[in-house]
């Protein structure tokens, strides 16, 4: 009996025990829940933050992507400055078609010295007292006359042959030169082929200072000088030729010879006349050099 009651008041005394653990237990938990509930926006929070400073970030990929625009005109720009380099570098080098250099005329030896005192002409030029300039034209220019085909107005000339108009050789010595005829006489050369043709260059006679009538230099698609006829030159101020009156100027013959601008024509043949000289109504040749490129 007494066994009994102890055994139902420890129980009792369990029970109680048991209860009170969990009466202590529950404000544990409540407040362990409160902790949490708390402690989970601070751990939550800077997730916003993440974003705001995603944002920021943005922000600084978006100043970059408006400076990126710069990185591909430094591009551009290198690539204008190899093409600048190939424009330049050609007229620097005289290498490419449109670079001006001086056509390389080699003079003669002079063989008087001064200027004529005694010609009273009409119409003459005045000695330019000092070297002629150099004459510019396309790089490659040559003298496409040398060794070709001379025709001639007269057929028995009284000194020489016509291909020694155009044999390189304008020295006006004896043995060098053609004479023909009195009155108006011509030669044609023929190119061989139409060139662009830049500048012409006419030795007479340069043994003395003496000046030619009626100079007159033309060109033309064929060989009779009826197809595209054009003239370059013209200093017969009275007609006496009868192909016009000219407008340019007599000149005192030199070992310069007479340079006459072609202005880049295109042409297979030149012709050049002329009608005596100043000492006598013959016509000389020394020397004729036309200047230009084959087409």
């Amino acid at each position: 009996m007494v066994m009994s009651m102890d055994f139902s008041l420890k129980n009792k005394i369990l029970v109680g025990l048991c209860l009170a653990v969990v009466l202590c237990a529950i404000p544990a938990c409540k407040k362990s829940e409160e902790q949490i509930s708390t402690e989970k926006p601070a751990t939550q929070a800077p997730e916003p933050s993440v974003p705001q400073a995603a944002p920021e970030k943005s922000v600084e990929p978006g100043v970059a992507k408006v400076e990126q625009p710069s990185v591909p005109q430094a591009a551009p720009e290198k690539s204008v400055k190899p093409g600048a380099a190939k424009v330049e570098e050609p007229p620097k080098a005289g290498g490419n078609q449109s670079a001006l250099v001086p056509i390389p005329i080699e003079l003669p030896k002079p063989l008087f010295i001064g200027t004529p005192q005694n010609i009273v002409l009409k119409n003459l030029e005045k000695p330019l007292g000092k070297p002629r300039p150099p004459f510019l034209a396309p790089a490659g220019t040559k003298n496409v006359a040398l060794g070709k085909r001379i025709i001639s107005s007269d057929k028995s000339p009284i000194i020489g042959e016509p291909e020694l108009i155009a044999d390189g050789n304008k020295d006006s010595s004896d043995g060098n030169y053609v004479q023909f005829g009195p009155g108006v006489q011509y030669i044609t050369i023929d190119l061989g082929t139409v060139c662009e043709v830049y500048a012409i260059v006419v030795w007479h006679l340069h043994k003395q200072p003496v000046v030619f009538f009626d100079v007159i230099v033309q060109t033309a698609d064929d060989e009779n000088f009826i197809e595209n006829v054009k003239t370059l030159f013209n200093n017969d101020i009275d007609n006496s030729a009868g192909m016009g009156i000219g407008t340019n100027m007599h000149y005192t013959e030199t070992n310069e010879g007479k340079l006459i601008d072609a202005r880049g024509v295109k042409t297979r043949y030149v012709r050049l006349y002329s009608n005596g000289y100043s000492l006598e109504d013959s016509n000389f040749y020394t020397e004729v050099e036309v200047y230009g490129r084959p087409l």
